[in-house]
């Protein structure tokens, strides 16, 4: 028996209106508009409406953060059936798995419509059918890592979704904590097993970028529980590079990942917390600190051991500005070519920076 479409009722079609183009950004298929415009019966199906917002989002990524709510909440009043909630998740599932690049975006989807999806029906809830859909393609892991090209081609975008689905769906606990599903890590370290069991190139390379992705939180995740995982996988690959048929360029590939965890996968390790910096930890304090000349024209900067002596000096010399009274009046008397020409008045931006350097010389002085 068909499955029945899911239409759109009349009543929200005012919100897919030409008259809201707010909710229809630019990109967005005007079809639907205009059939309803026209007087026609043609509303978008659940099926189009999600699909053209997909669409969209792999077209536009950046509006992402500006048009989700409006989808969630749009959906929230569409989606109310278990098949219409089983729909959505599968049209998800297919665009994150068979468009290039999609599958950080979807990923993200995922977790923004697990939290605001308020439908919650008797066959589970948004993430519950996610899970669900995830399993179908990870029981059959094993057939898929050995198939035919075409096959593997489509497990290796499902792995790379679920490394995805693994950074990116938050799991909130009772105590408002924010933790990442643990059955997700548990399934990312069979299907690198799988993988790695059958290593022709492509399963190679797709383990290569599933531990590039994941590897550094899959580590930690694991060294938190006690667990040698990481350590079991990277004997693994080095076995693969002295026996497996791969290719010469795929083994150099898994060489450098094995190179990039040896370098605790490229994270700069911080020998404490934040400190300010001083001149005794960081060697570029003084790198832009101004330079100054004694009365003898020799130059010394701030990094100089005689700074705080020489630069008092500076300031306590008559002749600093010797053709200045303190008060500014000019003592250097008429016709001078070229002060004649100074304006009375400093231009504001640069009388900005004097004083801020005056502040800041005042301010070390007194150090």
């Amino acid at each position: 028996m068909a499955k029945p479409q899911v239409v759109v009722a009349p009543v929200l079609m005012s919100k897919l209106s030409a008259n809201a183009p707010e909710f229809y950004p630019s990109g967005y298929s005007s079809n639907y508009t205009e059939s309803y415009e026209d007087g026609c019966e043609d509303y978008p199906t659940l099926s189009e409406y999600v699909q053209d917002f997909l669409n969209h989002l792999t077209e536009q990524p950046g509006s992402f953060e500006t048009e989700i709510e409006q989808f969630a909440e749009t959906l929230n009043g569409w989606v109310t059936t278990d098949d219409a909630l089983q729909e959505l998740v599968e049209l998800i599932y297919q665009q994150a798995t068979s468009i290039p690049n999609f599958s950080y975006m979807g990923a993200r989807l995922c977790n923004y419509l697990s939290h605001h999806l308020t439908i919650s029906p008797q066959s589970g809830t948004f993430r519950q059918l996610l899970l669900q859909r995830c399993r179908t393609e990870y029981e059959v892991k094993d057939q898929a890592a050995k198939g035919d090209e075409v096959t593997r081609k489509r497990f290796h975008a499902f792995v790379l979704f679920l490394g995805e689905l693994y950074l990116n769906l938050e799991i909130k606990g009772t105590n408002g904590q924010v933790t990442r599903a643990d059955i997700l890590q548990v399934g990312l370290r069979e299907l690198l097993n799988a993988l790695f069991s059958n290593p022709m190139d492509d399963n190679l390379i797709c383990a290569v970028k599933l531990l590039k992705l994941t590897g550094s939180v899959l580590e930690d995740a694991w060294k938190e529980k006690g667990k040698t995982d990481m350590e079991e996988i990277i004997q693994r690959i080095e076995n693969v590079v002295l026996d497996a048929n791969c290719s010469r360029d795929v083994k150099q590939m898994l060489l450098k990942l094995v190179e990039l965890r040896s370098s605790n996968w490229g994270r700069v390790h911080a020998t404490s917390t934040y400190r300010e910096a001083t001149p005794e930890n960081d060697p570029n304090y003084f790198m832009n600190e101004p330079t100054f000349y004694t009365s003898d024209g020799v130059p010394f900067t701030a990094a100089d051991p005689d700074y705080q002596e020489k630069y008092q000096e500076l300031l306590e010399r008559e002749d600093f500005f010797p053709d200045y009274e303190e008060n500014g009046t000019d003592l250097s008397g008429a016709g001078d070519p070229y002060l004649d020409d100074i304006d009375d008045e400093m231009d504001p931006e640069i009388e900005e920076a004097y004083e801020k350097f005056c502040l800041e010389s005042e301010r070390k002085r007194k150090q």
